[in-house]
């Protein structure tokens, strides 16, 4: 049986009194992408936001790699083995390069990644652009160099899991195909990985399975190949893309 890395149970949760998530449940499976799709407001960032403690669940659970962890801090999520490189990329502007990398340093689990452990020279050299410029203040980057370093910031926890947040928004078609060679080769390298998106060109390019969202629900799981043999009307759940 296929080891799920992080899987969302009947999760039911709320802003306030708003019921945003309605018994959505996915799964993750161990070094593969699934692409996390859905209009505006369909709850895509909101399941990031679950799966990484930052909004407890009403109902359900989540769970990573078999262990529950709804409703812990997102502290010990991170601990378990969840990054999130979040929407808008909130770094640290005021810090260099390096400094922004450092304070997100954590020593992976014994034995728990694929790959070697993520260290600042591992992170540069997969964006030798960020070396360049590691002693340059964060403000200071390109909105694609922010990415990057949001990414990068990310791996310093050494995750088995990385929970990405609409990686492409506000980057160049230029910037996003280097941001999404990168992630192609972080999948290769052994993580499990849910991307968020808006364009859906992009995910069924690199994604291994896809859920869609429709008004807080899972409307579709499906694998890129499968969801025009599913019959599934995009559009319906997409827009016109």
């Amino acid at each position: 049986m296929a080891t799920s890395a992080l899987s969302l149970e009947q999760v039911d949760a709320y802003y306030g009194d708003s019921h945003v998530l309605a018994d959505v449940s996915f799964e993750l499976g161990e070094a593969r992408m699934l692409g996390l799709l859905g209009r505006n407001g369909a709850g895509k960032s909101t399941c990031m936001n679950v799966a990484m403690g930052l909004l407890p669940p009403r109902r359900g659970q989540v769970r990573v790699f078999g262990k529950p962890v709804g409703g812990l801090s997102p502290e010990l999520i991170a601990a378990s083995g969840v990054a999130l490189v979040p929407q808008g990329r909130r770094i640290f502007k005021s810090l260099t390069v390096r400094e922004n990398l450092i304070v997100a340093a954590r020593k992976p689990e014994a034995g728990a990644s694929r790959h070697a452990p993520w260290t600042e020279e591992t992170v540069f050299g997969i964006f030798p652009r960020l070396k360049e410029r590691s002693s340059q203040i964060a403000a200071h980057l390109s909105g694609g160099e922010q990415q990057m370093l949001a990414i990068g910031r990310a791996l310093m926890g050494n995750p088995r899991v990385l929970l990405m947040d609409e990686p492409s928004e506000g980057l160049a078609p230029q910037i996003v195909a280097e941001v999404m060679t990168t992630i192609r080769k972080l999948k290769e390298s052994g993580l499990s990985i849910v991307l968020v998106e808006q364009n859906p060109k992009l995910v069924f390019d690199v994604a291994d399975d896809i859920v869609i969202l429709n008004t807080g629900r899972v409307a579709v799981v499906s694998t890129p190949a499968d969801l025009n043999k599913d019959g599934v009307d995009l559009r319906q759940h997409l827009g016109v893309f």
